[in-house]
């Protein structure tokens, strides 16, 4: 498990293996692999207020599988296992 709480309304999530076949059944290199935009939520950052100093709830929890835009957020590597931290805005939607 990571041990880093984002800040903010900042999303800690792992990206979510690429297909390693293509639909025409050619196996891809890591290469020719795309970043994958499907990600699971590992943590929540501590949130954020909005004009009037009320709470903004987030939409996600930890476990959801969403969509995250191709290059958004920071990538990080804790113990190996490589995470990006993103804002919540960057999550496209939920997936299931």
């Amino acid at each position: 498990m990571a041990s880093i709480k984002p800040l903010g309304q900042r999303v800690l999530v792992k990206r979510l293996e690429a297909e390693a076949v293509s639909a025409g059944g050619i196996v891809l290199p890591d290469t020719a692999k795309e970043k994958p935009q499907e990600a699971e939520v590992i943590s929540l950052g501590t949130g954020g207020k909005d004009d009037e100093g009320k709470t903004i709830e987030f939409t996600v929890k930890v476990g959801d599988k969403v969509l995250i835009s191709k290059y958004g957020g920071t990538e990080v590597k804790i113990e190996g296992t490589e995470y990006l931290i993103i804002n919540e805005n960057d999550i496209l939607g939920i997936v299931g």
